[in-house]
């Protein structure tokens, strides 16, 4: 039976930010994933999380200047010290909202840089990450964006991952599979996973075009989510979408798994 996390990056848009997860509980959630907890204090956090009896799913490392529409540092070889400080900081946040998954956003490509040299910084990236976050009992993720949403992104499909955990080389790296962005760029859902799910480690989910929730659009997500049930998939699957109407009011596609 899948289980689902509220992206409180995406839900509840109308609330401010620390609201939401009382809005999310009130919904029946159990759980919250979120791009930039770096808003509030990780104690903050766990103390909402704790009142409201939320796990913490899963967040992202720091990414840049998020305000100014950086997504991820991972590639940038000029920002190598910067990405190692934000491991530490990403730890102490980990540690303290006992959250056992950290997404890592390769980032926008910076201009001018050859190809080889944006590999091998976001590789030497992950090898100097995934061992300090094995270390700490918490898996290291990587995550497909399709480049129509973030133009210029450097990760872009789900075989680009697969290379990359490849050359890394850590059992302690995985991929978060994004339905929404998987068919956005390769559609492909289900045989795509079943490839390659003993190292997907988080599943997020949208319906496109709009990137609404499930049910508005072509993904028939009721096979999607039986079938991930099927091949084993127990963790959170993260409601990562932009509600159409109020969150709440759109939660029916929810009901076949209540």
């Amino acid at each position: 039976m899948p289980k689902f996390s509220a992206n409180l990056s995406f839900l509840y848009p109308e609330l401010p930010f620390l609201e939401r997860f009382a809005a999310a509980a009130a919904d029946g959630f159990r759980a919250v994933e979120y791009a930039v907890p770096y808003v509030a204090s990780a104690e903050q956090l766990a103390a909402l999380n704790t009142r409201h009896g939320l796990a913490q799913a899963l967040f992202n490392l720091p990414a840049g200047d998020w305000d100014g529409g950086e997504r991820g540092i991972a590639c940038h070889p000029d920002r190598v010290d910067e990405f190692r400080a934000g491991v530490d900081v990403a730890l102490r946040y980990a540690a303290t909202l006992g959250c056992g998954k950290v997404n890592c956003l390769a980032g926008i490509a910076p201009p001018g840089v050859a190809g080889d040299v944006l590999e091998s910084t976001f590789v030497g990236n992950l090898e100097y990450a995934a061992p300090r976050f094995a270390a700490a009992g918490v898996r290291l993720l990587i995550e497909p964006i399709n480049p129509c949403d973030i133009p210029g992104f450097y990760l872009t499909t789900a075989h680009h991952a697969e290379q990359v955990l490849a050359a890394v080389g850590s059992g302690n790296l995985q991929i978060q599979y994004d339905i929404y962005h998987q068919q956005v760029t390769a559609g492909d859902l289900i045989p795509t996973y079943e490839r390659l799910r003993h190292c997907i480690g988080h599943i997020q989910i949208a319906d496109t075009p709009g990137r609404h929730e499930p049910g508005t659009g072509e993904i028939n997500y009721r096979f999607v989510l039986n079938e991930l049930d099927r091949l084993g998939y127990d963790g959170w699957v993260g409601c990562e979408y932009r509600p159409l109407g109020g969150t709440s009011a759109g939660l029916g596609w929810m009901a076949p798994w209540r």
